[in-house]
């Protein structure tokens, strides 16, 4: 490369990455306007801010209905919030697992959590426990999800250290057999057991409440804040395990920490949501193309365009169909589907595979 372009491409890579960050807030309060005024009840743009603000006790002239003001508070507003919290969830947790990998190919799924938070659910379902209340099913979920991820970390374990191959291997292992019993479970459901199974296997938003907000909160934001203070160390991981070992990384620590983020916070958004795919492996490869492979961006990045993308995705889903409601994993699956493929012939056209 040549110092005419080096000096070129330098300045553009410095402002594409001090402006993603407004770029992509300003795309999520849109995303947020429009899934908060769009349904069977219109709400247009300054009845919602209205409405908002009125809630902190600023009155402004727009006049809005009742109706509008119980629906946009009770029922979009902590969806669209939970579409957004998820959405971030997911992305940041394809981000940490994708630099843990070294493979853009990674998705949270690999570590067992999604198939094993679905097996606590349809478990919870058959069985009709209710111990918590409302909150059975995603406690269940979730605690089943960890409980898996934590089996196939430690069988990933050999001689104090973790294997990343072997991490591997024994997820796709575990994920087939959780599976499996998920699905024997689903066999042996009746008819009203099935569809709640497969409605809550489908993925969706449906179900938000201002109750699954705050239970899905905590974990999330805690992830959030957590997840871009390993950047640094993925950026090393990029060069490989013994250089970054070399450089003085604890990589163990950073594999362990890696994955215990991604296991929270993609369990505590499968547990309110249900499985949702695609999410973790998209946002974070569009995200790298646009700002580079820096994960201190990266990470952050991937928590405003995840939220962004299950907003929108979800605003298709409720509308698409009207009045009927599509589930939104179906959404993000079929774009996710053909996303996946491409990828795949990219990475083998890089390798030389074909």
């Amino acid at each position: 490369m040549s110092a005419t372009t080096v000096l070129v491409t330098r300045p553009v890579r410095v402002i594409r990455r001090i402006w993603i960050f407004p770029v992509l807030a300003v795309m999520l309060g849109f995303a947020l306007l429009l899934g908060m005024g769009i349904g069977a009840v219109p709400i247009p743009p300054d009845a919602v801010v209205a409405i908002l603000l009125s809630k902190v006790g600023i009155s402004l002239e727009p006049v809005v209905s009742q109706q509008q003001i119980a629906v946009l508070w009770n029922i979009r507003l902590p969806r669209v919030v939970l579409g957004g919290l998820v959405g971030a969830a997911l992305a940041v947790s394809g981000a940490l697992l994708q630099g843990i990998f070294r493979n853009p190919l990674a998705d949270p799924g690999l570590i067992g959590v999604s198939s094993g938070a679905a097996l606590g659910a349809v478990f919870t379902i058959i069985s009709g426990v209710a111990v918590f209340g409302i909150y059975t099913l995603p406690v269940a979920a979730f605690l089943a999800g960890a409980a898996t991820t934590l089996l196939v970390y430690r069988l990933s374990r050999r001689h104090g250290r973790t294997d990343i191959a072997m991490l591997l291997l024994v997820g796709l292992a575990l994920n087939a057999l959780a599976g499996a019993t998920t699905g024997l479970l689903t066999y042996l459901a009746d008819d009203a057991q099935l569809r709640s199974i497969v409605f809550w296997t489908l993925g969706g938003l449906g179900g938000a409440l201002w109750e699954t907000v705050l239970a899905a909160t905590p974990p999330i934001l805690l992830v959030l804040v957590l997840a871009p203070r390993l950047g640094f160390y993925l950026n090393l991981f990029a060069l490989g395990e013994a250089e970054a070992r070399h450089l003085g990384v604890n990589i163990e620590w950073v594999k362990r920490f890696a994955v215990l983020m991604a296991a929270l916070a993609t369990g505590a958004a499968v547990a309110l949501t249900g499985p949702i795919g695609f999410i973790g492996l998209i946002v974070p490869h569009m995200v790298r193309l646009a700002i580079g492979p820096d994960h201190r961006l990266l990470i952050p990045a991937c928590a405003f365009g995840g939220a962004i993308l299950l907003v929108f995705a979800d605003l298709l889903a409720r509308t698409l169909a009207a009045p009927a409601e599509i589930p939104v994993g179906l959404l993000t699956s079929f774009a996710g589907g053909p996303f996946f493929l491409a990828l795949i012939l990219r990475t083998r056209r890089q390798y030389g595979l074909s």
